[in-house]
């Protein structure tokens, strides 16, 4: 399965900033904690055993146990769980919505850079133990956003009038759902499979986060992957102190705040993911996520009756934490609250805002974590290859924006030459020896030479248009092909990974898909990888 690579930059699919965390530019360090490569994960090891509690083990191991116990557990995972009893054993996490069947595809890459950093880490610090997490975002309300996933240009769409926290949603109307994506997947051994792994994850379980846990499970339970629902009331008792430090105190306004001010000075490109609120948290009750808001000396859940004094509040904080959901601000410093966490891996817009939040991990006195871009992957297949050899298009034609990509290719494959770069550089000598001319004449002269250079050069630029323009009509043909097999690897003119489903690959691939991404990435790596199955 040859595999190629090419830095994030160059795809021109990542931000500036993004970029410029891998090249570990000056600048952006105040904002992180330490780079992820293989020799910093000691000091960070060290620097988490010390500020994490066997007695918060205990309550985590204790709360996976009991969201398994329904579950058809893995070896692998069932000991990784026992393992996180030891004050050795160390997590590193990765997070997603419970989009509908995964979701895009980037689902995969993101788990899988997660289970090969713990393999990686393994063999650099053998006597340290290493548990790939998959943090459920089950607290999320946002339902608009996961409950459709792409297959073969179409939209398979759960219908559902849906509040409160997506977890808790019952999976009534999914039997529709699956019987549109029956219809969809047509026959054969692999679209059985994907049936099967559909119809037990949503049409035998009560809710979407038991769905999606299922699902995870059965896709990587073999490699020890230990998913997480953090939204149980042991585990949020762990985190009382902050939820009242930041019901009170407003910590996480102030240092976010002042951090993302100092991150939009050090570039105009680099944009501010998100803004803290005075109160990052969310009542959550049956149905109901609403904000909490401090107003004329009251606290209130927007949107409902719920009121509260400070007293009240606290009281209600001590006996029912599970009802306090932490907003995108909080949820990362609740998640490092706890897991024995090491490192956090994300896509790029996660970890944008995660560049904003280490002043407020440093004000609840909670280690911030190492950041790792996820693997990023485009997958081909044989034939494809074969396709693109055949028409000239290199991997780094295939990430060319659609119209640079057609004017490249045509400029390439025409008989004639449609580049008048030299007749403009010829040009442009003739006038310097015009500008010489007109300044040792008459000074007045040279506005007339500076026009007439920019008339003559505009002139040639269209020409050099029209011709481009006349010769995709004559190659049309050749055109088509290509933007057509571009099309195929960049769906909707966008990264595979963020449309694509992994059941329309595993139609093809079957269960050599996820063995063949787990023996190809390379989460340290840290550039974009090309694969060919």
């Amino acid at each position: 399965m040859p595999t190629h690579c090419i830095s994030f930059k160059d795809t021109g699919y990542f931000s500036q900033l993004i970029c410029d965390y891998l090249a570990e530019a000056e600048a952006l360090k105040p904002f992180y904690n330490r780079f992820p490569n293989i020799q910093n994960f000691k000091a960070q090891i060290k620097e988490k055993q010390e500020t994490f509690s066997n007695d918060n083990r205990s309550v985590l191991v204790n709360a996976l146990q009991e969201q398994y116990k329904t579950l058809d557990t893995s070896e692998a995972t069932n000991t990784n769980i026992k393992l996180l009893a030891d004050s050795k054993t160390f997590t590193i996490t990765t997070g997603h919505q419970l989009n509908l069947f995964t979701g895009p595809l980037y689902f995969l890459h993101k788990i899988i850079s997660t289970i090969n950093l713990t393999k990686e880490l393994k063999v650099a610090y053998p006597e340290y133990n290493f548990v790939p997490i998959y943090w459920m975002a089950s607290e999320d309300h946002d339902f608009e956003e996961i409950n459709y996933f792409n297959f073969r240009g179409k939209k398979i769409r759960w219908n559902k009038e849906a509040s409160g926290a997506v977890g808790d949603l019952d999976t009534k109307g999914l039997k529709e759902v699956f019987e549109l994506f029956t219809k969809e997947l047509g026959i054969g051994t692999n679209a059985k499979y994907l049936k099967a792994l559909f119809e037990n994850a949503y049409l035998k379980h009560d809710n979407l986060a038991e769905a999606t846990h299922y699902l995870a499970n059965g896709l990587f339970g073999e490699q020890g992957l230990v998913v997480i629902d953090a939204n149980k009331k042991a585990l949020k008792q762990l985190f009382i102190p902050q939820i009242k430090t930041e019901l009170f105190n407003n910590t996480s306004f102030e240092a976010v705040t002042k951090t993302s001010k100092q991150l939009s000075q050090v570039s105009d490109n680099y944009s501010i993911q998100v803004n803290p609120r005075e109160i990052n948290l969310f009542y959550i009750i049956k149905d109901v996520r609403e904000r909490i808001v401090f107003e004329n000396n009251t606290y209130t859940a927007l949107n409902t009756t719920v009121v509260w004094s400070k007293d009240q509040l606290e009281k209600e904080v001590q006996d029912h934490p599970e009802r306090f959901s932490p907003n995108v601000i909080m949820r990362p410093l609740y998640q490092e609250v706890i897991l024995p966490n090491l490192c956090y891996i994300g896509g790029g817009g996660e970890l944008a805002y995660w560049f904003q939040l280490q002043s407020n991990f440093e004000a609840n006195h909670v280690t911030f974590p190492i950041l790792l871009l996820r693997n990023s992957v485009l997958i081909k297949t044989k034939q494809q290859t074969e396709k693109l050899d055949k028409l000239g298009i290199s991997d780094k034609d295939l990430f060319l924006k659609r119209n640079s990509f057609i004017n490249k290719k045509v400029r390439e494959i025409s008989n004639i030459d449609i580049d008048f770069s030299e007749q403009i550089k010829h040009l442009k000598a003739q006038f310097k020896d015009l500008y010489a001319l007109a300044e040792q004449t008459d000074q007045s002269f040279v506005g007339a030479v500076a026009s007439q250079e920019k008339k003559q050069i505009n002139g040639l630029e269209h020409l050099e248009k029209r011709l481009l323009t006349a010769q995709k009509r004559k190659l049309k043909d050749q055109v088509a092909r290509m933007t057509a097999l571009q099309y195929q690897l960049f769906p909707n003119y966008s990264l595979q990974e963020r449309n694509t489903n992994f059941s329309e690959l595993y139609l093809e691939f079957g269960s050599e898909l996820i063995p063949h991404l787990i023996k190809n990435l390379k989460p340290l790596q840290g550039q974009f990888l090309i694969v060919e199955l």
